[in-house]
């Protein structure tokens, strides 16, 4: 569909078809236009979250009213109650999140109640109440064994599937790598995740090789910093996180495995299970995965069997309570 919507636009710039008319971006309201600015500079967010929140935002103010020095505890927590009946979970709890964020925004500067950020309800959520979704050491291996490697197709996607399956990166982190953030002599990769915090981490030798294949035999001669480009024309670095999502399910699907999730966190998933299970510890996981709480990381216990079954208590058996 997005072929067929490029190719329209092509039509429609050389007057061969009409296009429809774009409708101009919501207008935002002049706070919230600063909120969002107040994020860009300090709190290292991508620019997807911070229009996000600000469209979250904006949703609210009419429920809440005009004027911010009226608002109480009483009707920030009836708007997100009123919320949670018409959407999900989940969408409730970043549009909490994005609240708090702007009430904590205004009352720096006075313009509410200070500390009414603390009104607005969490949203339950147990955390680590269900298993990683992952999949084994040899169906990773199958994915990238549905790589051509006598096409640039195929040397690109290798190269990406390597790098997610051996240091658990996100899609994002693939969209924005950058040749300098390689280090070929101390065979290290460097990453600016989320927070723009900058991690180097060591590069594997089979990803390594297929990266280097890549650069060598089919990345654009273009005079662009990126690593990964969009090999049919127009020649342009990868577009989003989307197309990294899409060769992992291309891979998943060609492979005929039965995963349980098709995205790029699969892969970052598998890799954190492969890991503990050759023998890591929780502080390595979580210093490869970049996370910046434990309990991100100690999620991933449950899948070390061995380990669960030296702590788990025998049965009691026919014993009454």
């Amino acid at each position: 569909m997005r072929r067929v919507c490029r190719f329209i636009e092509f039509l429609g710039e050389r007057g061969l078809a009409r296009l429809k008319v774009k409708s101009a971006p919501p207008v935002l309201e002049r706070r919230v236009a600063e909120f969002q600015e107040w994020l860009r500079r300090h709190r290292g967010i991508t620019e997807r979250t911070i229009d996000r929140h600000g469209r979250m935002v904006m949703r609210l103010l009419p429920a809440l009213g005009p004027r911010p020095q009226s608002w109480d505890a009483h009707l920030v927590r009836e708007v997100i109650v009123a919320e949670t009946k018409q959407t999900s979970r989940a969408y409730v709890k970043t549009m909490a999140m994005a609240l708090r964020g702007y009430l904590r925004f205004l009352g720096t500067r006075g313009l509410c109640r200070a500390g009414l950020e603390q009104a607005v309800p969490t949203i339950p959520e147990w955390r680590l109440s269900t298993l990683p979704r992952y999949i084994d050491v040899a169906q990773v291996e199958q994915l990238f064994a549905t790589c051509d490697l006598a096409t640039p197709t195929g040397l690109r996607d290798r190269a990406i599937l390597l790098l997610l399956a051996r240091l658990g990166l996100r899609a994002g982190d693939i969209v924005s790598l950058n040749l300098n953030d390689l280090d070929w002599r101390q065979a290290t990769l460097s990453v600016r995740g989320k927070g723009r915090r900058e991690t180097r981490l060591p590069l594997p030798q089979d990803a390594g090789d297929a990266v280097l294949a890549y650069l060598e035999r089919a990345r654009p001669r273009v005079g662009l910093d990126r690593v990964f480009f969009m090999l049919n024309a127009p020649i342009r670095p990868l577009t989003g996180s989307g197309v990294v999502t899409n060769i992992v399910r291309a891979a998943i699907r060609k492979a005929g495995i039965d995963a349980p999730m098709k995205g790029a966190a699969l892969l970052r998933h598998s890799a954190a299970t492969a890991m503990l299970r050759g023998g890591a510890t929780l502080d390595m996981v979580g210093a490869v995965l970049r996370h910046r709480s434990p309990d991100m990381t100690a999620h991933y216990a449950k899948v070390d069997i061995t380990m669960l079954q030296q702590m788990a208590q025998p049965w009691p058996g026919d014993a009454r309570c």
